[in-house]
């Protein structure tokens, strides 16, 4: 069935999850971003490709959008928040950052964040270079990807990098590609928020749940 959002709740915490490829924690007021890529088209032209430049401002006006709907306390950003090294779009994020100046912003750094951190600290940006607890959460970049560490991890671990999405089949041979939200037993894994990246197609197992995102809803699969 398809909703406008889907609430889920983990160790007695309620997350909404959007169709934005965002979460908003209840409890905590929190806004949860992953992989938002900031600067990856401007990073491309600089090397000769020719990309639009609407991508960064699109991302831009939707976060925009969700800290309005939402009224976070705090925006956590799980990672990859800019693909590469400074460039003018840098200075657009700097922009939105002043005029949202009470939000309170945690960088949880990413493989891509390679900005060094006094870009951030200069617009009051909290960073994090391993893992931020908040329990009963572990918020990180990279997900677990053994077996035994993912049982034996302490806390449930929320993380991005991945991009997940998934393939979905009609009756005849047609297929659909679909960004999506992962949540195993003891780790989720959020979609790519960034309208400039691709997704990784995951193979969940019968215990896991997943949430698609199907024309600004979100599907139980």
């Amino acid at each position: 069935m398809l909703n406008s959002s889907a609430e889920h709740i983990i160790l007695g915490q309620t997350l909404l999850l959007l169709p934005q490829k965002a979460i908003y924690w209840k409890e905590q007021k929190t806004l949860i971003i992953a992989d938002l890529h900031l600067g990856k088209a401007a990073h491309f032209r600089k090397a000769g490709i020719a990309i639009p430049n609407g991508n960064i401002n699109s991302d831009i006006n939707l976060l925009t959008k969700l800290v309005k709907n939402h009224q976070p306390e705090c925006l956590i950003f799980l990672g990859d928040l800019f693909h590469s090294d400074f460039n003018n779009e840098w200075n657009l994020f700097a922009d939105w950052r002043i005029e949202h100046e009470n939000l309170k912003i945690i960088l949880v750094k990413g493989n891509h964040d390679i900005i060094p951190d006094k870009f951030y600290t200069s617009i009051n940006i909290q960073i994090i270079h391993e893992e931020l607890i908040i329990s009963p959460f572990e918020f990180t970049h990279h997900p677990l990807t053994k077996a035994e560490d993912i049982l034996n991890n302490k806390y449930y671990r929320i993380s991005g990098h991945v991009h997940p999405g998934v393939r979905l089949s009609g009756k005849g041979r047609q297929t659909t590609k679909l960004p999506c939200y992962f949540f195993g037993e003891k780790q989720a894994i959020l979609p790519a928020f960034g309208s400039f990246t691709g997704n990784f197609m995951i193979k969940p197992k019968e215990t896991d749940q997943v949430f698609c995102i199907v024309k600004e809803q979100i599907m139980e699969m």
